[in-house]
């Protein structure tokens, strides 16, 4: 990286030929296009490839920021994606990664970095953008989905980021129902003070259903 910085930046509507270059033809992996958790199955297997790159290429235009961009330099080399809970309606029904409580939380659902910068410290740096793009917004809670491998796991299962990553920047595990998939949050406001009514939102006591790892990539 170009003097070891990355800069950041909101994936918005000029940028939109930036986040083509950064995924390529292959939209990332296998036409994804960053739309899986947003869309039903049937529609997003109808739109692999063109279909998915122009259902994102109308949320940039649209001026929705689903993501961030990390450029090294005039080069983009990462992106993460992340909004309220609500806008992946995928979660909602995944098994694994259904929502843990009601609490309006924002979430980190998506990684993908560049081949020539990966294992370099690009998706610390866009966890950390994250969390100050999401509270900017509003947001009081920050939670992902990230893989706790139990072994050497291929890159392409790691989309969503690793649970050590996401420990090193201060996420805390709140729900496992799969040994290797945790859901971690992060309090993007102060708790409240001694003696305050109510319990602080997003924090929920561990719990641990063991379960047998999914087979599908997606984690569902």
């Amino acid at each position: 990286m170009t003097g070891g910085h990355l800069e950041i930046r909101p994936a918005s509507p000029e940028r939109w030929a930036d986040l083509e270059r950064l995924f390529g033809p292959n939209g990332a992996c296998a036409g994804c296009w960053c739309m899986w958790w947003r869309l039903p199955r049937a529609a997003f297997d109808a739109g692999k490839g063109e279909g998915n790159r122009r259902a994102l290429r109308g949320r940039v235009a649209a001026g929705d920021v689903p993501g961030l961009l990390a450029y090294d330099g005039e080069t983009p080399v990462g992106w993460v994606a992340l909004a309220p809970r609500a806008e992946y309606p995928r979660l909602g029904v995944s098994r694994i990664l259904a929502p843990v409580d009601a609490e309006p939380v924002w979430s980190i659902t998506c990684f993908y970095v560049a081949r020539s910068h990966r294992r370099r410290g690009v998706t610390r740096a866009l966890v950390e953008a994250a969390e100050r793009h999401a509270r900017g917004a509003g947001a009081s809670i920050l939670e992902a989905y990230p893989v706790d491998p139990r072994g050497a796991t291929a890159s392409a299962f790691l989309y969503t980021g690793l649970a050590s990553t996401f420990r090193a920047a201060g996420f805390e595990e709140v729900l496992r129902r799969s040994p290797t998939r945790p859901i971690v949050r992060k309090l993007l406001t102060a708790p409240r003070a001694p003696g305050a009514r109510g319990r602080a939102p997003g924090r929920s006591t561990p719990r641990s259903s063991p379960t047998r790892p999914s087979a599908s990539r997606r984690g569902r």
